[in-house]
Protein backbone atom coordinates (compact mmCIF):
# COMPACT_ATOMS: atom_id res chain seq x y z
CA UNK A 1 0.00 0.00 0.00
CA UNK A 2 1.16 3.52 -0.82
CA UNK A 3 -0.19 6.62 0.94
CA UNK A 4 0.11 10.14 -0.46
CA UNK A 5 -1.25 13.46 0.80
CA UNK A 6 -1.97 16.90 -0.69
CA UNK A 7 -3.88 20.11 0.05
CA UNK A 8 -6.66 21.69 -2.03
CA UNK A 9 -8.38 25.05 -1.56
CA UNK A 10 -12.06 25.38 -2.42
CA UNK A 11 -13.50 28.91 -2.41
CA UNK A 12 -16.95 29.56 -0.94
CA UNK A 13 -19.69 31.25 -2.92
CA UNK A 14 -19.86 33.93 -0.20
CA UNK A 15 -18.30 34.48 3.24
CA UNK A 16 -19.83 32.17 5.84
CA UNK A 17 -20.16 33.40 9.44
CA UNK A 18 -20.71 31.59 12.71
CA UNK A 19 -20.49 32.90 16.28
CA UNK A 20 -16.72 32.40 16.49
CA UNK A 21 -15.34 32.69 12.95
CA UNK A 22 -15.78 33.80 9.34
CA UNK A 23 -14.77 31.58 6.40
CA UNK A 24 -14.19 32.42 2.74
CA UNK A 25 -12.78 29.03 1.68
CA UNK A 26 -12.31 25.49 2.89
CA UNK A 27 -8.82 23.98 2.89
CA UNK A 28 -9.10 20.28 2.23
CA UNK A 29 -6.50 17.65 3.09
CA UNK A 30 -6.73 14.74 0.64
CA UNK A 31 -5.17 11.37 1.46
CA UNK A 32 -4.90 8.77 -1.29
CA UNK A 33 -4.30 5.07 -0.50
CA UNK A 34 -3.17 2.98 -3.47
CA UNK A 35 -2.69 -0.77 -3.76
CA UNK A 36 -2.11 -2.20 -7.21
CA UNK A 37 -4.72 -0.75 -9.55
CA UNK A 38 -7.03 0.22 -6.70
CA UNK A 39 -7.22 3.67 -5.15
CA UNK A 40 -9.13 5.09 -2.19
CA UNK A 41 -9.43 8.71 -1.09
CA UNK A 42 -10.33 10.54 2.11
CA UNK A 43 -10.79 14.24 2.87
CA UNK A 44 -10.54 16.25 6.08
CA UNK A 45 -10.65 19.91 7.00
CA UNK A 46 -9.54 19.59 10.63
CA UNK A 47 -11.15 20.91 13.81
CA UNK A 48 -10.31 24.62 13.90
CA UNK A 49 -11.54 25.15 17.46
CA UNK A 50 -9.08 22.49 18.61
CA UNK A 51 -6.22 24.34 16.95
CA UNK A 52 -6.10 22.20 13.82
CA UNK A 53 -5.41 23.72 10.41
CA UNK A 54 -5.05 22.10 7.03
CA UNK A 55 -1.30 22.68 7.30
CA UNK A 56 -1.03 21.12 10.77
CA UNK A 57 -2.90 17.96 9.80
CA UNK A 58 -0.87 17.76 6.59
CA UNK A 59 2.31 17.61 8.65
CA UNK A 60 0.70 15.06 10.97
CA UNK A 61 -0.15 12.78 8.04
CA UNK A 62 3.31 13.21 6.50
CA UNK A 63 4.92 12.10 9.76
CA UNK A 64 2.53 9.17 9.93
CA UNK A 65 3.35 8.08 6.35
CA UNK A 66 7.07 8.24 7.14
CA UNK A 67 6.53 5.98 10.15
CA UNK A 68 4.31 3.53 8.23
CA UNK A 69 5.63 3.56 4.64
CA UNK A 70 3.93 0.25 3.78
CA UNK A 71 0.48 1.34 4.93
CA UNK A 72 -1.64 0.30 7.89
CA UNK A 73 -4.96 -1.32 8.80
CA UNK A 74 -7.89 0.68 10.11
CA UNK A 75 -7.73 -1.09 13.49
CA UNK A 76 -4.08 -0.21 14.03
CA UNK A 77 -4.70 3.31 12.76
CA UNK A 78 -7.03 3.96 15.71
CA UNK A 79 -4.15 3.34 18.10
CA UNK A 80 -1.37 5.34 16.42
CA UNK A 81 -3.14 8.57 15.44
CA UNK A 82 -5.36 10.56 17.82
CA UNK A 83 -8.91 11.68 16.97
CA UNK A 84 -8.84 14.61 14.57
CA UNK A 85 -8.61 15.58 10.94
CA UNK A 86 -5.42 13.67 10.10
CA UNK A 87 -6.82 10.32 11.19
CA UNK A 88 -10.13 11.08 9.50
CA UNK A 89 -8.54 11.53 6.08
CA UNK A 90 -6.52 8.32 6.39
CA UNK A 91 -9.39 6.29 7.84
CA UNK A 92 -11.79 7.31 5.06
CA UNK A 93 -9.17 6.62 2.39
CA UNK A 94 -8.75 3.11 3.80
CA UNK A 95 -12.52 2.50 3.77
CA UNK A 96 -12.68 3.63 0.16
CA UNK A 97 -9.71 1.45 -0.77
CA UNK A 98 -11.30 -1.57 0.93
CA UNK A 99 -14.46 -1.06 -1.11
CA UNK A 100 -12.56 -0.69 -4.38
CA UNK A 101 -10.27 -3.71 -3.95
CA UNK A 102 -13.00 -6.01 -2.55
CA UNK A 103 -15.54 -5.08 -5.22
CA UNK A 104 -18.11 -4.53 -2.46
CA UNK A 105 -19.91 -1.30 -1.67
CA UNK A 106 -19.29 0.66 1.52
CA UNK A 107 -22.86 -0.27 2.46
CA UNK A 108 -22.04 -3.98 2.33
CA UNK A 109 -18.75 -3.49 4.17
CA UNK A 110 -20.20 -1.46 7.02
CA UNK A 111 -23.65 -3.05 7.24
CA UNK A 112 -25.80 0.05 6.71
CA UNK A 113 -28.76 0.28 4.32
CA UNK A 114 -28.47 3.30 1.98
CA UNK A 115 -31.38 5.70 1.65
CA UNK A 116 -32.02 9.19 0.38
CA UNK A 117 -31.42 11.74 3.14
CA UNK A 118 -32.86 15.11 4.01
CA UNK A 119 -30.07 17.47 4.95
CA UNK A 120 -30.35 20.74 6.78
CA UNK A 121 -29.45 23.80 4.74
CA UNK A 122 -27.41 26.24 6.81
CA UNK A 123 -28.27 29.91 7.30
CA UNK A 124 -25.07 31.69 8.29
CA UNK A 125 -24.87 34.48 10.83
CA UNK A 126 -25.55 37.89 9.27
CA UNK A 127 -25.45 41.43 10.75
CA UNK A 128 -29.21 41.69 11.21
CA UNK A 129 -32.33 39.48 11.38
CA UNK A 130 -33.76 40.72 8.08
CA UNK A 131 -30.68 39.61 6.15
CA UNK A 132 -30.96 36.13 7.65
CA UNK A 133 -34.66 35.99 6.80
CA UNK A 134 -33.81 36.94 3.22
CA UNK A 135 -31.24 34.13 3.06
CA UNK A 136 -33.83 31.69 4.40
CA UNK A 137 -36.31 32.87 1.78
CA UNK A 138 -33.78 32.44 -1.03
CA UNK A 139 -32.93 28.91 0.17
CA UNK A 140 -36.26 27.83 -1.32
CA UNK A 141 -38.62 25.16 -0.02
CA UNK A 142 -36.01 23.03 1.76
CA UNK A 143 -37.53 21.08 4.67
CA UNK A 144 -34.86 21.79 7.33
CA UNK A 145 -32.95 24.99 8.08
CA UNK A 146 -29.99 25.09 10.45
CA UNK A 147 -29.60 28.64 11.75
CA UNK A 148 -26.35 30.02 13.14
CA UNK A 149 -26.82 32.37 16.11
CA UNK A 150 -24.77 34.25 18.66
CA UNK A 151 -25.69 36.44 21.63
CA UNK A 152 -26.96 39.30 19.45
CA UNK A 153 -30.78 39.31 19.12
CA UNK A 154 -31.20 35.54 18.84
CA UNK A 155 -34.98 35.57 19.29
CA UNK A 156 -35.47 38.36 16.74
CA UNK A 157 -33.45 36.41 14.19
CA UNK A 158 -35.53 33.27 14.60
CA UNK A 159 -38.76 35.30 14.54
CA UNK A 160 -37.70 36.86 11.23
CA UNK A 161 -36.85 33.46 9.73
CA UNK A 162 -40.02 31.87 11.05
CA UNK A 163 -42.05 34.64 9.42
CA UNK A 164 -40.78 33.70 5.95
CA UNK A 165 -40.55 29.94 6.58
CA UNK A 166 -43.45 28.99 8.88
CA UNK A 167 -43.32 25.43 7.53
CA UNK A 168 -39.61 24.66 7.99
CA UNK A 169 -38.03 22.50 10.66
CA UNK A 170 -35.62 24.86 12.44
CA UNK A 171 -32.43 23.77 14.16
CA UNK A 172 -30.38 26.42 15.96
CA UNK A 173 -26.58 26.25 16.28
CA UNK A 174 -25.03 28.70 18.76
CA UNK A 175 -21.40 27.50 18.41
CA UNK A 176 -20.65 28.12 22.12
CA UNK A 177 -22.04 31.66 21.92
CA UNK A 178 -24.31 31.88 25.00
CA UNK A 179 -24.04 31.84 28.76
CA UNK A 180 -26.24 29.65 30.92
CA UNK A 181 -28.22 32.78 31.87
CA UNK A 182 -28.93 33.60 28.26
CA UNK A 183 -29.90 30.01 27.54
CA UNK A 184 -32.42 30.11 30.38
CA UNK A 185 -33.81 33.41 29.09
CA UNK A 186 -33.99 32.49 25.42
CA UNK A 187 -34.98 28.80 25.42
CA UNK A 188 -38.72 29.39 26.15
CA UNK A 189 -38.97 31.73 23.16
CA UNK A 190 -37.18 29.14 21.01
CA UNK A 191 -39.76 26.57 22.09
CA UNK A 192 -42.58 28.99 21.20
CA UNK A 193 -41.02 29.44 17.76
CA UNK A 194 -40.97 25.65 17.30
CA UNK A 195 -37.20 25.26 17.23
CA UNK A 196 -36.45 21.51 17.16
CA UNK A 197 -33.02 21.62 18.76
CA UNK A 198 -30.43 23.97 20.31
CA UNK A 199 -26.91 22.96 19.39
CA UNK A 200 -23.93 23.78 21.63
CA UNK A 201 -25.32 26.82 23.46
CA UNK A 202 -22.48 27.00 26.01
CA UNK A 203 -18.70 27.02 25.57
CA UNK A 204 -16.90 23.70 25.64
CA UNK A 205 -15.77 22.98 29.20
CA UNK A 206 -18.69 24.82 30.80
CA UNK A 207 -21.18 21.97 30.47
CA UNK A 208 -21.47 21.50 34.23
CA UNK A 209 -23.68 24.61 34.23
CA UNK A 210 -26.35 22.43 32.61
CA UNK A 211 -26.59 20.10 35.63
CA UNK A 212 -30.17 20.21 36.86
CA UNK A 213 -31.37 22.39 33.99
CA UNK A 214 -34.34 21.08 31.99
CA UNK A 215 -34.48 22.83 28.63
CA UNK A 216 -37.84 23.26 26.86
CA UNK A 217 -35.92 22.58 23.62
CA UNK A 218 -33.66 19.50 23.29
CA UNK A 219 -29.95 20.33 23.60
CA UNK A 220 -27.30 18.89 21.29
CA UNK A 221 -23.59 18.67 22.11
CA UNK A 222 -21.14 19.46 19.32
CA UNK A 223 -17.89 21.06 20.47
CA UNK A 224 -18.40 19.39 23.86
CA UNK A 225 -18.32 15.85 22.45
CA UNK A 226 -15.47 15.19 20.05
CA UNK A 227 -15.25 11.39 20.27
CA UNK A 228 -16.39 8.39 22.33
CA UNK A 229 -14.00 9.25 25.17
CA UNK A 230 -16.07 12.38 25.85
CA UNK A 231 -19.50 10.78 25.77
CA UNK A 232 -19.80 10.43 29.55
CA UNK A 233 -19.21 14.19 29.97
CA UNK A 234 -22.37 15.06 28.03
CA UNK A 235 -24.73 12.33 29.25
CA UNK A 236 -27.44 13.81 31.44
CA UNK A 237 -26.68 17.32 30.17
CA UNK A 238 -27.58 16.98 26.49
CA UNK A 239 -30.24 14.95 24.74
CA UNK A 240 -28.41 14.60 21.42
CA UNK A 241 -24.88 14.71 20.04
CA UNK A 242 -23.55 15.99 16.73
CA UNK A 243 -21.00 13.54 15.30
CA UNK A 244 -18.45 14.91 12.84
CA UNK A 245 -15.81 12.74 11.24
CA UNK A 246 -13.11 15.38 11.66
CA UNK A 247 -13.79 15.31 15.41
CA UNK A 248 -13.91 11.52 15.80
CA UNK A 249 -10.97 10.89 13.51
CA UNK A 250 -12.85 9.00 10.83
CA UNK A 251 -15.83 6.82 10.03
CA UNK A 252 -14.57 3.92 12.17
CA UNK A 253 -14.72 5.88 15.42
CA UNK A 254 -17.85 7.77 14.30
CA UNK A 255 -19.75 4.48 13.95
CA UNK A 256 -18.51 3.38 17.37
CA UNK A 257 -19.61 6.66 18.95
CA UNK A 258 -23.03 6.39 17.28
CA UNK A 259 -23.59 2.92 18.74
CA UNK A 260 -22.51 4.02 22.20
CA UNK A 261 -24.70 7.13 22.08
CA UNK A 262 -27.75 5.13 21.05
CA UNK A 263 -27.12 2.70 23.90
CA UNK A 264 -27.01 5.72 26.23
CA UNK A 265 -30.39 6.90 24.94
CA UNK A 266 -29.07 9.93 23.05
CA UNK A 267 -30.33 11.18 19.70
CA UNK A 268 -27.89 11.50 16.80
CA UNK A 269 -26.97 14.17 14.31
CA UNK A 270 -24.23 14.04 11.70
CA UNK A 271 -22.53 17.33 10.91
CA UNK A 272 -19.56 18.65 8.98
CA UNK A 273 -16.63 21.07 9.14
CA UNK A 274 -17.54 22.29 5.65
CA UNK A 275 -15.78 20.44 2.86
CA UNK A 276 -16.54 18.91 -0.51
CA UNK A 277 -18.66 15.95 -1.53
CA UNK A 278 -15.64 13.74 -0.86
CA UNK A 279 -15.76 14.78 2.80
CA UNK A 280 -19.55 14.39 2.95
CA UNK A 281 -19.68 10.91 1.39
CA UNK A 282 -18.56 8.94 4.49
CA UNK A 283 -20.66 11.28 6.62
CA UNK A 284 -23.62 10.25 4.46
CA UNK A 285 -23.10 6.65 5.60
CA UNK A 286 -23.34 7.72 9.23
CA UNK A 287 -26.29 9.96 8.35
CA UNK A 288 -28.36 6.90 7.47
CA UNK A 289 -28.33 6.09 11.22
CA UNK A 290 -29.08 9.64 12.44
CA UNK A 291 -32.16 11.64 13.40
CA UNK A 292 -30.79 14.88 11.93
CA UNK A 293 -28.42 15.29 8.99
CA UNK A 294 -26.26 18.32 8.17
CA UNK A 295 -24.07 17.56 5.15
CA UNK A 296 -24.74 20.64 3.03
CA UNK A 297 -21.08 21.71 2.92
CA UNK A 298 -20.80 21.35 -0.88
CA UNK A 299 -23.70 23.78 -1.37
CA UNK A 300 -21.52 26.55 0.10
CA UNK A 301 -18.71 25.98 -2.41
CA UNK A 302 -18.07 27.73 -5.69
CA UNK A 303 -16.84 24.39 -7.10
CA UNK A 304 -17.00 20.76 -5.98
CA UNK A 305 -15.27 17.55 -7.08
CA UNK A 306 -16.56 15.88 -10.26
CA UNK A 307 -19.24 13.22 -9.60
CA UNK A 308 -20.17 14.93 -6.34
CA UNK A 309 -23.27 14.41 -4.26
CA UNK A 310 -26.59 15.32 -5.89
CA UNK A 311 -28.70 17.80 -3.90
CA UNK A 312 -32.31 18.61 -4.72
CA UNK A 313 -34.31 20.97 -2.46
CA UNK A 314 -32.68 19.68 0.70
CA UNK A 315 -32.65 16.04 -0.34
CA UNK A 316 -29.42 14.26 -1.19
CA UNK A 317 -28.77 10.92 -2.85
CA UNK A 318 -26.18 8.34 -1.73
CA UNK A 319 -22.65 8.88 -3.07
CA UNK A 320 -21.67 7.08 -6.21
CA UNK A 321 -18.72 4.65 -5.97
CA UNK A 322 -16.78 6.72 -8.51
CA UNK A 323 -16.65 9.45 -5.84
CA UNK A 324 -16.18 7.31 -2.73
CA UNK A 325 -17.17 3.93 -1.33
Amino acid sequence: MRLTVELHRFSLKAPFRIASAVFDATHALIVTAEEGRHRGRGEAEGVFYCGETARSILEEVRAFIAAYPDGITRDVLQTVLPPGGARNAVDCALWDLDAKRSGRSIWALIGVEPRRLTTAVTIGLEPDPEMMADTARRAGPVPVLKVKLNADRPVERIEAIRAVRPDAVLVVDVNEGWTIEQLRDVAPAMARLRVEMLEQPLPRGQDAALDGYVSPVPLCADESCLHSGELDAVRGRYQRINIKLDKTGGLTEAMRLARMAREAGLGLMVGNMMGTSLAMAPSFVLGCLCDFVDIDGPLLLAHDWPNGLTFDAGRVDPPRPVLWG
